[in-house]
């Protein structure tokens, strides 16, 4: 098995052909390596669709979704190291990191099913029309959205990862995991234990939080979810109106560490400037109520049009290489073969075909369009641009989660919305299910290229891991579906209650009935906002791309910018804490930053995030059997 270089131990490279021959020569474990297997895509398969069924229930109450991949190959690798150890079988024919890799593919497309609409956009449907959906109805809108996005996925696997080198901090904290696990040697052994320790302080944290704060006698003990810089009335102030404090989590540092200094400290300026200088500039002058949800309604518009501007823009001054990332497109409408339109293309074997993305995308895009039409009254046309208008997203979604390892999913529904508020004004239902599209499938596409960076950095198939993903998106939607009946339809009463807030869908809801009134009804100041935004979006792409070398290190990131002005700013200044320490430490000894930098930062995700799976589903396990009392 080949050892592949980290990636900044990568030669420089004088073209894409040239760093795809090396890629194959160094890192490519081969046309015969051991990888999509049945056992791994049936084990993909119920890990994901287990933890989908947890990740519909957290999003519902708090918004937001546990990680999935690290989760599901930490626990594939522990089912399989335990088969071997007791049938003989299954010790001649270990379980191997392909594998492994291509089953955490299958784990997470099942795993994310609930973005593709079961926390905002079906909820939201439900909160302000009434509406019930029928099970059929539900799992075919899903499966479509969700295949729509794996197959936009594909033509721009090349471009932002081969090409950019985009970080993916997940994708690398799943790749640095499964290599830690699976390698033997010396420095396997330490990375490996930092890892292992790393995973248990994050699991700790986790324990102390989230069961603690589960038990009465304890909860007094538990560890804050977030808490203020300074215990003063002014410091608790600071994190209840505007979020700014330290957040009690270490999953949002370990991603931090990974993505990098430039990218951490622009999302900390724009958390500055969103919740410390407009967030009170707004408060007071009563255009939005305090807290984050307030100040957020505002703030993402501008965030938002810079997000669009800048990612739109970027991936356009890269034409020459889009148009090489579709691999002979016209040539493929036109029957001619893979190879013989691109005879000098080293990677033509392994790369998703074309010819995958054109029928893929036609196929399920016209799904969309139909199923639109039929079950929520969607016209044609309008259902056509939503398609249309999700692949445009879905590259900034997908450049997003690159760079910083959040995919803007609500910000780019959002954008949706705010467009069919102009096309479809006063038509709510119109107006969420077109943004359902565009969310979902942006989802879908960030997290197949989330799983193609770590096995582009394993060795691995693209191609086969890409299938693996069709059975992951099947899983989730026989799996997460019936559970969401359950939780949701079930019982319609709890639906935006304590019991079950659905932060998501209550805000997806108030933007379609607000823009149900007109795109005028938009926060005072916001549509001066979001040409602002977009100006500045275009600008700094502009200086990045054009500017001197020495001077882009000083441009801050578009990107990191944009998404701060959606997420709390405790996520923004956690993330910058992570990155700081890693910047720190790389600087006073690089060898050690090399590593225990991107081991102890994928423990701390995995550790937490396998934790607050576990202590979430033996809860509501305990519940069902009436022997939890807290």
């Amino acid at each position: 098995m080949k050892n592949p270089s980290p990636p900044t131990q990568h030669p420089a490279f004088e073209n894409e052909q040239e760093r795809a021959r090396w890629w194959l020569d160094n890192v490519y474990q081969g046309d015969d390596a051991v990888q999509l297997t049945p056992r791994a895509v049936i084990t993909g398969m119920i890990i994901g669709g287990v933890m989908s069924i947890s990740n519909l229930y957290v999003g519902l109450k708090t918004g937001w979704g546990l990680g999935v991949t690290i989760t599901a190959s930490i626990i594939a690798f522990a089912v399989f190291k335990f088969l071997e150890a007791v049938v003989p079988a299954y010790r001649n024919r270990p379980f191997s990191i392909l594998e492994n890799y291509t089953m955490s593919s299958a784990a997470s497309a099942a795993g994310y099913m609930s973005s593709a609409g079961l926390v905002s956009a079906l909820p939201a449907l439900l909160m302000t029309t009434g509406r019930l959906l029928e099970w059929w109805e539900i799992m075919l809108w899903l499966g479509a959205i969700s295949m729509l996005g794996v197959f936009m996925a594909i033509p721009l696997k090349r471009q932002l990862i081969n090409i950019d080198q985009l970080p993916f901090p997940s994708g690398i904290a799943t790749a640095e995991t499964l290599k830690s696990m699976h390698t033997a040697g010396d420095e396997a052994v330490i990375k490996a234990r930092s890892l292992f320790f790393s995973g248990l302080l994050g699991a700790a944290v986790a324990i102390w939080r989230d069961l603690f704060a589960q038990i009465k006698p304890l909860a007094a003990y538990a560890f804050p979810a977030e808490f203020p810089f300074f215990p003063t009335q002014t410091g608790r102030d600071l994190l209840s109106k505007y979020t700014i404090g330290i957040e009690g989590s270490l999953i949002m540092v370990a991603a931090g560490a990974i993505m990098g200094l430039r990218v951490a400290t622009s999302m900390l300026i724009g958390s500055v400037i969103c919740f410390g200088i407009i967030g009170p500039i707004l408060v007071e002058q009563g255009i939005a109520q305090p807290g984050y949800r307030g100040i957020v309604s505002w703030v993402l518009w501008p965030s938002t049009a810079m997000l669009v501007a800048s990612g739109l823009l970027s991936f356009s001054l890269k034409w020459r290489t889009v148009l090489r990332a579709f691999g002979g497109l016209s040539a493929i409408v036109g029957g001619g073969s893979h190879n013989d339109t691109e005879p000098h293309d080293p990677l033509a074997h392994i790369e998703v075909p074309g010819s995958w993305f054109i029928s893929g995308t036609l196929l399920s895009g016209l799904a969309c369009v139909v199923l639109g039409h039929f079950l929520f009254g969607i016209s044609w046309w309008m259902g056509i641009v939503g398609v249309l208008l999700t692949f445009l997203l879905s590259i900034v979604a997908a450049r997003a989660t690159g760079e910083t390892d959040i995919t803007p999913i609500g910000a780019m529904g959002k954008i949706t919305q705010l467009v069919y508020g102009v096309l479809a004004p006063t038509n709510i239902t119109t107006n969420l299910m077109t943004a359902s599209i565009t969310s979902g499938a942006a989802s879908h596409a960030a997290d197949l290229l989330t799983d193609l960076k770590s096995g582009y950095l394993l060795g691995g198939n693209p191609r086969k891991q890409t299938i693996s993903q069709f059975f992951g998106v099947i899983a989730g939607t026989l799996i997460s579906v019936p559970a969401y009946l359950f939780v949701v339809q079930r019982n319609p009463e709890n639906l935006g209650s304590e019991a079950l807030p659905a932060p998501a869908a209550k805000v997806w809801a108030s933007v379609a009935q607000l823009l149900a009134k007109g795109v005028d009804a938009l926060p005072a100041g916001a549509q001066e906002a979001i040409v602002v935004g977009a100006f500045l979006g275009i600008v700094l792409t502009l200086l990045e791309e054009f500017a001197p070398p020495k001077w882009r290190v000083w441009i801050p990131s578009t990107t990191g910018l944009g998404i701060a002005g959606v997420i709390p700013a405790f996520n923004s200044i956690a993330m910058f804490m992570g990155a700081l320490c890693a910047w720190t430490i790389a600087r006073a000894s690089p060898k050690a930053g090399d590593t225990y930098t991107v081991p102890v930062s994928s423990g701390l995700i995995a550790g937490e995030s396998l934790m607050g799976v576990g202590i979430i589903l033996t809860i509501e396990i305990l519940k069902l059997c009436g022997l939890w009392t807290g």
